[in-house]
């Protein structure tokens, strides 16, 4: 209750550190045992959310028991830093931030991590992992999709259909009243129904947990969708926070036979009561830490490491374009 009345840094910098001690306890766990085998965890990611995203990665490697690490450094990683993760996540691959090409991309807003994903996807499934997500039970719909070399994305919400629609027609059905102003992703959305992108299939997707199937295509999807975007906002908006996030759903939607994880069972959480068992949490926005449910995931997600630290599943085979 004290807290709700603290000016919202201050707020955050409490929570945060609060999150930070249930977290540590992920520092007892065992490391995950990489395996080259076509499969990556990827994550853009820095000494901030060290902890989180230690979570995040075991706790989804659990479930999946395939694939190898890599990281995308924000800049910030110290020497201590890279040494946990080396530790914990098998000496993973450590890119850097600044060394990532955006000619002819915005910079920033996260469209390196998309970029990098998309050059290195050729003969991998990639799946894009934010670092404030939680994995606490078996997850089939993606273990399925890596199997069938099929993308598939974590919905934006309860209200977003399990499909991809053309750009007008998805206009028409969440912007009724024309085009809106406020927040990126809305300004974008609600002009799908210009002639760039009317026919377009597009789907309200989140990029914190996407997967990315094996493709050649590299960034030539990518490079339409950001001329399409630059259409309807114009050049100078194309860098703002929240591009990166729609290009991913184009992109995502045009892929053949993408799956749109089921709401019910892979969530972004928004502050609700959680009545049943969500195996995967994605816990964005400000209502990260309400009803320290965010907390309990972590506790529980740790637990679990413990208990099972030894188990050695069939690993699963990922099919190349």
């Amino acid at each position: 209750m004290i807290l709700s009345h603290l000016p919202y840094g201050v707020r955050s910098r409490i929570q945060i550190a609060r999150h930070n001690r249930v977290a540590r306890e992920v520092l007892e766990t065992g490391p995950i045992r990489p395996a080259d085998d076509g499969v990556v965890l990827f994550s853009m990611m820095g000494t901030a959310v060290l902890l989180p995203y230690l979570v995040a990665v075991k706790s989804l490697w659990r479930n999946l028991k395939c694939g190898r690490v890599v990281i995308l450094s924000d800049g910030t990683l110290t020497s201590k830093d890279r040494s946990l993760l080396a530790h914990h996540c098998g000496e993973p691959e450590v890119l850097e931030l600044a060394d990532v090409d955006t000619a002819g991309f915005p910079q920033g807003g996260t469209w390196e991590r998309l970029l990098t994903i998309l050059d290195r996807r050729g003969d991998e499934y990639w799946i894009q992992l934010d670092s404030d997500t939680v994995t606490s039970g078996p997850i089939p719909e993606v273990a399925a999709a890596i199997q069938a070399g099929r993308s598939f994305t974590l919905l934006g919400g309860d209200d977003c259909p399990p499909m991809a629609l053309p750009g007008a027609q998805f206009a028409a059905r969440f912007y009724p009243e024309g085009q809106a102003g406020g927040h990126i992703q809305a300004q974008i959305e609600s002009r799908l129904d210009a002639p760039v992108t009317a026919e377009v299939p597009y789907v309200r997707g989140c990029s914190g947990f996407a997967g990315f199937a094996p493709s050649k295509d590299g960034r030539r999807t990518a490079a339409r969708v950001a001329k399409a975007i630059s259409a309807l906002i114009g050049d100078d908006a194309v860098a703002a926070w929240g591009t990166e996030q729609v290009a991913s759903n184009f992109i995502v939607a045009n892929e053949p036979a993408p799956v749109m994880l089921p709401h019910d069972r892979y969530k972004n959480y928004w502050g609700e009561t959680l009545t049943a068992p969500v195996p995967f949490v994605h816990f964005v926005g400000t209502h990260r830490y309400d009803r320290n449910t965010y907390a309990n995931a972590t506790r529980a997600a740790i637990a679990a490491l413990r208990a099972d630290a030894a188990d050695i599943s069939p690993r699963i085979a990922v099919q190349t374009a």
